[in-house]
């Protein structure tokens, strides 16, 4: 699940952290970079949840409109198809995803208001009718609504958002806000990968696709640490007349991670390298800092190459 692009960002987290930290040892970064990847998990199963907390509240939204109908002496035929949905029960049953809320506590607890608006939201889109009215429903069908649920009510949805970053800091968790979109891309992804004859025990993602990206992140992480002193001396020697004191920290941090991989994996080539810390720069840094963060890195590169020491050197421009 947690892919290059995201270990990335995370060391880069974890460095700007540690080096605030008095007592920063390599340890210490380490249990704060896999925290963050524990956190980014348990968004994806807390997500996945949401599932079974929509559908609890239209239940009870079902059964007050019959409690309604009854004291009225009304007649209510309840449309039951939304709430009998059968990926929602399938997600309900699996073992996996129930094991890790109760282990790790995850609730909705502090933000049904959020399942609320998501639910009235829901009830007026027209993908939503279409379902509830159509002649017949299929298993797919049924998979479709909940992939539309989180393309088009959850991802981008600030309320919701909002209600992350509250349950973000009541569960001593980091980054669900800034994970959001990617975490829910992952949840639509095991969504299209149930069949109708999934069981309880169907897996869920792992946190890694394999244990190469562990061993990319421990890596990387121990690169950036152990090489600081020498990144520091590269990149105050290609400022041109920037004082270095002035370089904001985010950025010194980008730049040494950056460099950091580019100098320590022959296997990655120096153009994605490149590219991926430049978007790093775009979403972290102040605006228009990554041309700078180019710039720097570029004449660091170019004066490698030149000296010989830059082993992807073919690569570069």
């Amino acid at each position: 699940m947690i892919n290059r692009t995201m270990v990335r960002t995370r060391v880069v987290q974890t460095m700007f952290a540690y080096y605030q930290d008095s007592d920063k040892t390599l340890l210490s970064a380490r249990k704060e970079l896999n925290k963050c990847f524990a956190d980014t998990y348990d968004l994806y199963f807390l997500l996945l949840d949401f599932i079974n907390e929509l559908t609890a509240h239209a239940q009870r939204m079902l059964e007050d409109q019959q409690a309604r109908a009854r004291a009225t002496h009304m007649s209510f035929t309840p449309n039951r198809r939304f709430v009998q949905n059968r990926l929602a029960q399938q997600i309900f049953d699996n073992n996996a995803l129930r094991t890790r809320v109760q282990e790790q506590k995850l609730s909705w607890e502090s933000s049904l208001q959020a399942v609320s608006d998501v639910y009235k939201r829901l009830i007026e889109s027209d993908f939503y009718m279409e379902y509830m009215r159509a002649q017949e429903c299929t298993y797919e069908d049924d998979k479709r609504l909940w992939r539309q649920i989180f393309q088009y009510l959850l991802a981008g949805n600030e309320t919701f958002y909002d209600a992350l970053d509250e349950m973000e800091v009541v569960l001593d968790k980091t980054n669900w806000v800034t994970d959001a979109d990617i975490v829910i891309s992952y949840v639509i992804k095991t969504i299209k990968r149930f069949k109708e004859n999934s069981t309880p025990q169907t897996p869920l993602l792992e946190m890694f696709d394999n244990e190469d990206e562990i061993r990319f992140a421990e890596q990387l992480l121990e690169h950036a640490i152990q090489g600081h002193e020498q990144y520091e001396v590269w990149i105050n020697s290609h400022l041109k007349g920037w004082d270095a004191d002035r370089i904001a920290y985010m950025d010194r941090i980008i730049l040494e991670v950056a460099l950091a991989e580019i100098t320590s994996f022959d296997e990655i080539a120096l153009t994605i390298s490149l590219n991926e810390y430049i978007e790093i720069a775009k979403e972290y840094s102040g605006d228009k800092n990554y041309m700078f963060i180019n710039g720097i890195l570029t004449e660091i590169l170019r004066d490698m190459k030149h000296q010989g020491t830059l082993l992807k050197a073919e690569t570069l421009k």
